[in-house]
């Protein structure tokens, strides 16, 4: 998966079947989609793989207990269906985590334990794990920094967890394996048109400033939040479809949880869920889910949240972490469907697929867990928009290997050659946030180690010292934002919510 080859197919392909503009989840795994089904495609995507959304996820494929609660069944059935083929077909990168929700009442037992049994049956015999209640002595064995006050006892299920940047990068490479084309920090500028049908793209190389015209017989816009920008490039007017919604969370050290059992809070003072998780030697706490009026392609956690954050998890932990146990902290936009004036938090988690009169194909909506299903039922509806020859999906069966540097390795010269070589990494942030997830580990840590992969990256690329320069400042500038703002008073924390 070489920049320079995917640059050089740009000029050679006299008209793609398929142009996919974005490359998170559900582009990626379009562009495997649309590949493996003999098409010719071509993913763009505006700056990294994985730079939005996809890559700070609560780093959980589920099926959604939440949605149990509000009983969208079908939504939960389809998450837990599609789990099942992510264990199957990629090990290497999803496996099963056991999780807890601990109880503080008979009927808190019986409710928990009779939903989570609910779960099991909905997962159609493919749990990892059968549920099961704990005595209060099996709960603090999982959990031994349970706060034990008042606990009565747990219940114990199971379900996904993986690294999403590492998902959308072996998905990328295996795509190209198909036949695909993927290129990042190409940005689409506009959309090319004849006789007012979408007939191609005009995209800009980042690095060389060279613009191409593309032609292609279908255009699919899978660029989640950026979904509304990318359909104003084919009609100015229209109104938008997205209702866009920030989730936050905090990763704190490991000793806040040891152990190999994550931790499911229940309820919130907001009706939400939160989950406590052991992530890559670290405690990965989250989410939120707050409504945002703008578009940010940093987005930063607001004050309050990581206050809402810490004093849920000092309700149940023995120890309360504060802002400087904080070692990193993230947010991401989640790109739901408007569907009326209600929370974001009550707004559902499955997609919808429009074809506007141009034929400009989108999709937007949905979640981490269902993206190989998102992204079937946009190629095929994409094939009829486009009059391709309709071929059948083949995904539901396709092994997705893990054949680049882990994210945990240490990040040394010899790790950012490698990701520079093979996964188009062009940045600091792209070998610390992504290649490994130093960041959203330890932003600190990442600063630390920030000279050496900028010296290593402009050795490969063949950059200067300015460059060098640039990339530091502006990875700085980027870390600040990944270590926990002050609390502020609850009606400034917010500013755009």
């Amino acid at each position: 998966m070489k920049r320079a080859d995917a640059i050089a197919r740009l000029g050679e392909e006299k008209i793609w079947e398929v142009v996919i503009i974005g490359g998170g989840a559900t582009g990626i795994y379009a562009a495997l989609d649309a590949a493996s089904r003999g098409y010719r495609t071509l993913l763009l995507e505006r700056g990294d793989f994985a730079g939005g959304t996809s890559s700070r996820s609560t780093k959980l494929i589920h099926g959604g207990v939440r949605y149990l609660r509000q009983a969208q069944l079908g939504l939960v059935r389809s998450s837990l269906h599609e789990r099942t083929l992510l264990l199957r077909n990629a090990p290497s990168l999803v496996h099963s985590r056991n999780f807890v929700v601990p109880v503080y009442s008979l009927w808190e037992k019986i409710y928990y334990g009779a939903g989570l049994k609910g779960y099991d049956l909905l997962a159609r015999g493919h749990q990892p794990e059968s549920s099961r209640v704990l005595s209060r002595e099996e709960t603090l064995a999982a959990l031994p920094t349970l706060q034990s006050d008042r606990l009565t006892g747990g219940v114990r299920y199971s379900d996904g967890q993986f690294d999403d940047t590492a998902l959308i990068l072996a998905l990328a490479v295996a795509a190209t394996g198909h036949g695909a084309t993927v290129l990042n920090y190409a940005p689409v500028t506009a959309l090319r048109k004849t006789n007012h049908r979408v007939t191609g793209v005009i995209v800009r190389d980042v690095e060389t400033g060279t613009m191409h015209e593309l032609r292609a017989r279908v255009v699919i816009n899978a660029t989640g939040v950026f979904g509304d920008a990318v359909r104003r490039l084919d009609d100015a007017h229209v109104p938008s479809l997205l209702a866009p919604s920030q989730g936050a969370h905090i990763v704190l050290p490991r000793d806040f949880l040891p152990g190999d059992t994550a931790l499911m809070i229940p309820k919130t003072s907001d009706g939400r869920l939160l989950f406590v998780i052991p992530w890559q030697g670290r405690v990965l706490l989250g989410t939120t889910d707050t409504a945002v009026s703008e578009i940010s392609p940093e987005p930063v956690p607001f004050a309050d949240e990581i206050d809402f954050l810490l004093e849920h998890a000092a309700l149940y932990l023995q120890r309360a972490p504060t802002r400087a146990d904080v070692l990193s902290v993230f947010a991401g936009l989640r790109p739901l469907v408007k569907t009326g004036t209600g929370p974001t938090s009550a707004l559902s988690r499955d997609h919808v697929i429009t074809v506007s009169p141009s034929g400009l194909v989108t999709i937007a909506g949905g979640k981490w867990t269902t993206a190989r299903k998102m992204a079937e039922a946009v190629v095929t509806q994409a094939a009829t928009a486009g009059d391709l020859l309709k071929l059948p999906c083949r995904t539901s069966g396709l092994a997705i290997a893990h054949p680049l540097p882990a994210a945990g390795d240490p990040v040394d010269d010899a790790f950012v050659t490698t990701v520079a070589k093979t996964t188009m990494a062009r940045t600091v942030e792209d070998v610390l946030s992504r290649r490994s997830r130093l960041l959203y580990l330890d932003a600190r840590a990442a600063l630390a180690a920030a000279p050496l992969v900028a010296a290593s990256l402009a050795r490969v690329l063949g950059r200067d010292a300015a460059w060098q320069a640039a990339q530091l400042d502006t990875f700085r500038a980027l870390v600040r934002q990944h270590l926990p703002a002050p609390s502020a008073p609850a009606e400034t924390a917010r500013g755009s919510s």
